[in-house]
Formats: C-alpha cells, structure tokens, sequence
C-alpha cells in the first residue's frame, strides 16, 4: 500500500474516532453538565433535610388519688325534689386541673352495681353510677380498678361497674369480665406517645374472688405482673406506667413491701409508679433506671396519692394533690420524666347541716389561702384559713419538694 492511502486511512480513521468520542460525550457526558445545577440544588436540599432533627414530643399526665364515696357523700349528693344525685358541686374548684391535661388517670375505689343493689358506703361500697359520668365531665380519661373494694358486690359488681364506665367513655383496668379483657393491655396514644396502663391490687378484703373467674381482679403476683409488662411491651409502648394498690393505711412511709415492689417494676421496664392504698400522702422520687444493656432511663414513684374525695375524717385523709408529670419522646423516641409538680387539695367539710351538694368541696390550697390573705374570699373563715396553712405544711413534708 503506497504511503497517500496509508495516511488517508489515518485520517478516516482519527474521523472515525473523532466522532466516536464526541458520541459518547453527548450520550453520557452532556446530560449531566446540563442539569448539574438543579442536581446539586436538590442534594443541598435533601441534606437540609437530613441534617433537621426530628421533633419531639411532650405532654402532661394528670394522676389523682383515690375515688371513695362514704354514706355521707351519697346522702350529700342526693337531690330529693328530682331524686336523682350529683356529685359535680365536689370537682368545681379543681377541675381546670384535670381538663387540661393531656391525660389524667384515678382510682376509683368504690363499685358501681346499680341502685338496684342499694347505694352502700363503707365497709362494702356501691355509689350512684352519675359518679362515673361526673369524673368523665371534669376530664378524667382512665380509671383503676384494681382495689381492695372492687368484689364489695362481687364478680356482678365488677360487670356493672365496668359496663357502666364503658357507657361513659371510661378506659379502665385491673379487673374485667373474661380472660381475653385482662389479657388485653389497655393503651392510649396522648399526642403520639403510647402508653400502656396496668393496674393491680394486694388483695380483696378477704370477700373470694370466684375460682372460675380469678381473671376478675389484677392481684400482686410478679409473676403474673411481669407477664402483663411484657405483654406490654410486644404492644412497642413508649411508656408503662402501673397503679400499685399496696401499703399500709394511714401510714406516711412506704413500708418494705412497697420498696421491693417498685424496685421489681423498675428493673422489669415500668415508668412511672401510682401508689394508692393508705388513704393519705405518701413521698414520691424520681429515678435513673440501669437496664440490661448498661443504658439509663428516668423512672418516677409515688408510693400514695391520698385520697381525692371521700367521707373519711382521720388525719392526713382530706389532703391530697393533683400530679402533674410531664414527660417528653425527643426525635430518636428516648423518654425522658422532666418535671413533676402538683397542686396541693384539700377536701373541705363544711358539716352534716350543709345544703344539699355542698357539703363536700375540694380546694385548690394555695389559692384559697391566697384569696383570704387578699381579701378574694370571704367565705373563708380564719378557722379554714389556719387548718389550709398547716395542711399545705403536711403535704409539702409527706410529699416532697416538687421535681424539676
């Protein structure tokens, strides 16, 4: 081949690769120079948006003590020209409290077995069912019912009671009318944190729960109560938290058996403890929890809350608080206890002679002894006034200081 089409193939050649190279430029290269910008502007953007936490989350629990009602609740709360009974006129001073939480939680100590089994009050409790609607109306959400008043009239007491708080929007726990209810661990979603609630008691007052029905009523067996927490748990609840009817009444100390309870609910992944049982304040604490994996989480105890309302006249059995537990799920779903505070109450008795539905009143105690120092009040005696000033003193020293 002569040396002229040597070099015109060489240069068909340099063409033909020319183009070829300019192909794969404009096949791969061109599309991603073009449209480099608007890529570069949605990876800044998607990195933005990675680069925000997620948000978290935190609400208000509400807890309050027992719910009793003695035979001069339900005399006072009877109206004889509609013969019907109101329980309201009790709950008027103290209701924004339980209204506006995101939650509040009671126990209600008392049954309802309907009028046909006679309103009772102590020693075996059956109280006017309206109770139940006049606890929904002030914002209560979630009643335990795992108490040593819950077999007063027996396992029918239990169903009515329980069907009763159904009509009502009630959630309810700790006794129930088959196996498959007390099996089924009661939860509710405040504002995207899941809490399961359970509910259990140290006994019945010796009145036998029947052999064939012992689902009825939650007792204290750890066995049975870390089967329910782990039943809990399989639930993927971001909180537990359990009502403890246990101690020892009038007695302002946890005895042992408290102790070693809560330490059992602790190490087996419970939150938050509700004491109930002594009728009268006993002190709360709030706790770092170690668990198996050298992790920590916040765990709160209140070994009793007193009574809310009831007949009662021995000491220390009129005060009470009203808890308030803020806890809040930050964006990696961590729970964290961030303050506990609570408004000290008093169950005033204004006496037998009292007008119908106002003999019973509970109190918001630092207002009221605010509102007779400033001259608010006049239907505050100095009498009242000195017995709210040294109840305030009682609750604070039985209590303790607020959490923060």
């Amino acid at each position: 081949m002569s040396n002229q089409k040597r070099r015109l193939n060489y240069k068909k050649l340099l063409k033909y690769l020319f183009f070829f190279v300019l192909f794969l430029f404009l096949v791969f290269k061109l599309p991603s120079v073009l449209f480099a910008p608007e890529n570069k502007n949605q990876e800044t953007e998607d990195s933005k948006q990675a680069s925000v936490p997620p948000k978290s989350t935190t609400i208000h629990i509400t807890a309050i003590g027992d719910i009793m009602c003695h035979l001069t609740n339900i005399k006072n709360a009877y109206n004889s020209s509609s013969k019907s009974y109101d329980f309201s006129n009790v709950f008027k001073n103290i209701k924004d409290y339980t209204q506006n939480a995101d939650i509040t939680i009671g126990n209600l100590e008392t049954t309802f077995a309907g009028e046909s089994r006679g309103y009772t009050g102590y020693p075996t409790f059956n109280t006017p069912e309206i109770l139940g609607k006049n606890l929904k109306d002030i914002g209560v959400d979630v009643l335990t019912t795992a108490n040593n008043h819950c077999m007063d009239k027996g396992y029918s007491g239990i169903v009515s009671t329980l069907n009763f708080l159904d009509e009502y929007k009630l959630a309810h726990t700790g006794t129930a009318r088959s196996s498959e209810e007390q099996n089924t661990i009661l939860t509710q979603d405040v504002n995207g944190i899941k809490i399961a609630f359970l509910s259990f008691t140290y006994g019945t007052n010796g009145i036998t729960i029947p052999s064939d029905k012992k689902y009825s009523v939650n007792l204290i067996d750890k066995d049975f109560i870390k089967k329910q927490i782990n039943a809990a748990k399989e639930k993927e609840v971001d909180l537990i938290c359990v009502s403890m009817h246990w101690g020892t009444e009038y007695k302002l100390k946890p005895v042992s058996s408290q102790k070693d309870l809560a330490d059992f609910l602790f190490e087996n992944g419970v939150d938050i403890i509700l004491g109930s049982h002594p009728h009268v304040l006993e002190p709360m604490e709030k706790r770092t929890i170690t668990l198996e994996d050298g992790s920590t989480k916040d765990g709160f105890v209140i070994y009793s809350l007193g009574n809310f309302v009831s007949g009662q006249i021995y000491a220390n059995t009129k005060s009470t608080v009203i808890l308030d537990i803020q806890v809040t799920k930050d964006g990696d779903g961590k729970i964290t206890i961030d303050k506990v505070n609570y408004t000290p109450v008093y169950l005033y008795d204004s006496g037998a002679n009292s007008k119908s539905r106002t003999r019973y009143t509970l109190m918001d105690v630092e207002k009221s002894i605010s509102d007779y120092e400033n001259n608010k009040d006049n239907s505050i005696s100095k009498s009242l006034y000195n017995t709210l000033k040294d109840e305030l003193a009682n609750i604070k020293k039985n209590v303790g200081n607020e959490i923060n």
